[in-house]
């Protein structure tokens, strides 16, 4: 029988079972027949249904979280499994890429131009993307690395992100589909704010006493500090189109984080004389 269709049953059995148990209160209220023992017996059996309904929601919680859960890794393990095919793929290609490089001498004419093209040439092979998000193969939480690295293959041509890891385990204290909500909302926003006028996203994964730390800094013009204190208001956005969509999520995920016991900040830096909005989660 279908989850659904036990659940009706359930709490069509519940609310039956009560209105009964209220009618023969009633009844034998009326005729005065009621007594202490028919009270007791009365007052069990709306504790019973009572613990049986919370006992049925906690169940069907947990079902329910196991099912995102289970959504979750599904969606997102096969991002990370195309992160190991193209390294595997890179990896044969590395002794080529040292063939070239060792032989270049050989096409050359001065030591000025071998250099110049060593440098462009290794410069081309550090910018290929499977080698410079390995770090997210190492992490503990597969998801969230797979989550993350979908994101990023997703992200706008004009944007560039770079990735630490400072900590390749991973630990959080919340459910994984709550983490990739939240971690989401923030990884979209830094997406969107930067790409307007193109620049860099840089993502930090840390984790320490058993709670993650995600920090996201991206490239914005600098903003004034009351700017920067109505970036929680619900419904506040600094996007052209102030649509009723935009506002919401910085929103809920200061909600989720207070909820949890967590801390979500926000300021900006100035990296190499470049202003970047910084968002740092600690859940």
């Amino acid at each position: 029988m279908d989850r659904n269709i036990r659940k009706v049953l359930y709490r069509v059995f519940c609310t039956l079972s009560l209105l009964i148990g209220i009618y023969l209160i009633v009844d034998l209220k009326v005729s005065g027949t009621l007594d202490v023992k028919m009270i007791i017996v009365f007052c069990l059996l709306i504790i019973l249904i009572f613990w049986g309904i919370a006992d049925w929601k906690l169940d069907n919680d947990l079902i329910q979280n196991q099912e995102k859960e289970l959504m979750m890794y599904q969606l997102y393990i096969q991002p990370l499994e195309e992160l190991v095919k193209e390294i595997r793929a890179s990896q044969h290609d590395f002794d080529n890429h040292l063939n070239a490089i060792l032989n270049m001498h050989l096409t050359v004419d001065s030591y000025d131009e071998l250099v110049k093209r060593q440098s462009e040439y290794v410069q081309e092979v550090r910018s290929d993307n499977a080698g410079r998000y390995l770090s997210l193969l190492r992490i503990s939480d597969k998801v969230l690395a797979g989550f993350l690295y979908s994101k990023i293959i997703s992200s706008p041509e004009n944007v560039e992100t770079d990735v630490e890891v400072r900590n390749w385990k991973v630990i959080s204290g919340i459910s994984e589909h709550r983490l990739i909500e939240m971690v989401g909302v923030l990884v979209d926003n830094a997406y969107e704010a930067t790409a307007k006028e193109g620049g860099k996203v840089k993502l930090f994964l840390d984790s320490k006493d058993d709670h993650l730390i995600f920090d996201v800094f991206n490239q914005y013009p600098k903003q004034s500090l009351e700017e920067i204190g109505r970036f929680f208001e619900s419904g506040y956005t600094t996007k052209q189109d102030d649509s009723q969509k935009h506002g919401i999520g910085l929103a809920k995920v200061k909600k989720l984080t207070r909820s949890f016991g967590g801390e979500l900040v926000v300021g900006q830096e100035e990296i190499e004389d470049v202003n970047y909005m910084h968002f740092m989660l600690y859940i």
